[in-house]
């Protein structure tokens, strides 16, 4: 058992690892063919020749693409991702700066979202085709339908506006009770946790129903199970590595899917970093954000296919 579970995880690191190198690749090819000039857009308009040659040369911009991907490269696998051409601060330390707030608004919406979604899929599945499972689907789909900065404008309208019960901006600075870190994080995690929870809601009754159609529910049936019993005790254990994998790919949206949820909110997170820097043309936190958001994906992808091979015996074995 221990023997196959490595072998499966060190080929699914294995494959995490081969697919961060394309990412990699395709960051850096990407952030090259942008118009412009890099040292020009830094200095400004009225910069003078030798200035941007000089900037250009200490950025090694005059270097071949091959040889600068592989410095960044290098420096990314060794801790260094170089420096802010915008104010000239380290990488890192900027990241450091907004990835708790990105990490604690993940996991205070995971938190609340995650239970109320496998309640809801779960429900649906146990009653599916009847008024509760229609009206969790239609609500769910239009959800889903709807962009979310029409959902995060409407919820600063509404509570922010005409009630008044939250602030319409979040800082996530100078929390220091518990009515303050509710009222700083209530509508980011109301934004997200709708949209979050429709898609979770849907992959998780889609999973309990599709083991439902199997052989030995069948059987389960025919010997008198109630519903509720058919999915709790012999659906829902074997539907334990799909529902997983819906809840990765869920929360793996957070970290990367906020943008419009930290601009509008002025939420100070890793999203709204990677979007001012995209604007100043600082391609090095560009290609951090980038690479911080896809680890963070394949990890949560892993997890979920450690989960799905501990919960189902037969994918142990080849």
């Amino acid at each position: 058992m221990y023997a196959a579970l490595v072998r499966i995880l060190a080929s699914r690191i294995a494959m995490a690892m081969l697919t961060l190198g394309f990412v990699s690749m395709a960051v850096f090819a990407g952030t090259e063919i942008l118009p412009g000039d890099v040292a020009e857009a830094v200095l400004g308009q009225n910069a003078t020749p030798e200035a941007v040659a000089g900037l250009r040369h200490a950025l090694h911009l005059d270097y071949p693409a091959h040889i600068r991907y592989f410095l960044w490269l290098i420096g990314i696998f060794s801790g260094d991702a170089g420096r802010s051409l915008a104010n000239n601060l380290p990488v890192t330390e900027l990241i450091a700066s907004r990835l708790p707030n990105s990490l604690m608004l993940a996991s205070v919406t995971a938190v609340v979202s995650v239970p109320i979604a496998l309640t809801l899929g779960i429900s649906s599945a146990i009653w599916r085709g009847s008024f509760f499972d229609r009206a969790a689907s239609f609500l769910t789909m239009s959800v889903v339908a709807m962009p979310e900065f029409l959902i995060a404008t409407l919820a600063v309208i509404i509570f922010a506006v005409n009630l008044r019960w939250f602030p319409a901006l979040s800082y996530a600075a100078g929390m220091v009770s518990i009515n303050q870190f509710f009222n700083q994080f209530a509508l980011p995690v109301f934004t997200l946790s709708c949209v979050l929870i429709a898609l979770m809601m849907r992959m998780t009754r889609a999973a309990v129903i599709d083991t439902l159609r199997s052989p030995y529910i069948e059987m389960a049936v025919l010997k008198g199970a109630r519903p509720i019993r058919l999915v709790l005790t012999h659906a829902l254990p074997n539907a334990i590595g799909p529902i997983a994998n819906a809840v990765a790919l869920s929360l793996s949206y957070l970290l990367g899917g906020t943008v419009v949820v930290e601009i509008v909110f002025g939420y100070p997170g890793l999203a709204r970093l990677l979007v001012d820097a995209v604007s100043n043309r600082d391609m090095p936190v560009v290609q951090a954000c980038v690479m911080i958001v896809c680890s963070a994906y394949l990890f949560l992808v892993i997890l979920a296919d450690i989960a799905g091979v501990l919960s189902n015996p037969r994918l142990r074995y080849r």
